[in-house]
């Protein structure tokens, strides 16, 4: 069984006839705007798709099924898909709004990278949601590594500062932050996450560093807009896509890669501790396919 084989309910050639005609490419068309692709991206995977029939000579539905698998992994394609860990410490910053799996991410993700051997520490920068520091603890009891936290409402730059600098204390390989899904506006979020990032620029300026979007696939298009307005508000270097066993909707890969230019790093398909995984984008096309 494949890590995305919950996708495969899609199945979005089985009921197509065998001819590679108009209709088929109009139905093509419709099953992708209906895995949450977009009108768009749906337009531009066809209209490849075309292209390549016709100068690869393809006359088989199987034939053209790999095909369309290879146009939506290259339309993933949108940078490198690992996370860079290159420095001691490394920074991912996590941020998305809140009921994404923010979190249960940085708890997941905490766990691989305590079994490859890296140092890890939690910092509990979501200061304002009730209980978040609380649920990050116990993750981090899970996983086997340090947590920095302070009380409910304290600075989360602040919180980020002691966190970098018992890294530092410590040598520890990387520092995972959670930050607030959801402060009162726009502007808010924006300074908060800006404060955060001068903190890190000044205590480690020659770190590696990601900022790693959360978000819920089952959200559809909204996730996109979600992507556009953290991307403006903070910069992203990727995508983690959760919730995707849940839903037939995982098109919505596609169309951020495609539109923001960010990829896709990581997937989740259920609650487990393995059940989130580093993105690979043909298979996730084939399941998809």
């Amino acid at each position: 069984m494949g890590f995305f084989d919950a996708l495969k309910k899609i199945n979005i050639f089985a009921r197509f006839g065998s001819e590679l005609n108009d209709d088929f490419y109009d139905e093509l068309e419709e099953s992708l705007i209906l895995a949450d692709t977009g009108m768009d991206v749906a337009l531009e995977l066809v209209a490849e798709l075309r292209r390549r029939v016709k100068e690869e000579g393809i006359r088989k539905l199987d034939e053209a099924r790999d095909c369309m698998c290879r146009v939506i992994a290259d339309a993933l394609s949108a940078g490198d898909p690992s996370l860079n860990l290159s420095t001691r410490p490394s920074v991912v910053l996590f941020i998305g709004v809140n009921g994404v799996g923010k979190t249960t991410t940085i708890g997941k993700i905490g766990a691989q990278l305590r079994r490859q051997h890296c140092k890890v520490l939690f910092c509990a920068a979501d200061t304002f949601r009730a209980a978040a520091a609380e649920q990050l603890t116990i993750w981090a009891g899970r996983a086997g590594v340090e947590i920095v936290k302070q009380h409910e409402g304290a600075d989360p730059a602040a919180v980020v500062y002691d966190a970098l600098s018992a890294a530092k204390a410590r040598r520890a390989d990387v520092v995972l932050v959670d930050t607030a899904g959801r402060l009162h506006n726009k502007q808010n979020l924006m300074n908060e996450l800006n404060k955060i990032s001068r903190v890190i620029d000044r205590e480690l300026p020659d770190s590696a560093r990601e900022t790693l979007l959360v978000l819920d696939a089952t959200t559809g298009q909204n996730g996109l807009v979600q992507a556009r307005q953290f991307k403006e508000a903070a910069g992203i270097t990727g995508i983690v896509l959760t919730k995707l066993d849940g839903t037939a909707k995982g098109g919505i890969a596609i169309a951020i890669a495609k539109e923001l230019g960010v990829p896709v790093k990581y997937a989740g398909v259920g609650e487990g501790v393995d059940d989130l995984k580093p993105f690979d984008a043909m298979e996730f096309a084939q399941a998809l396919i």
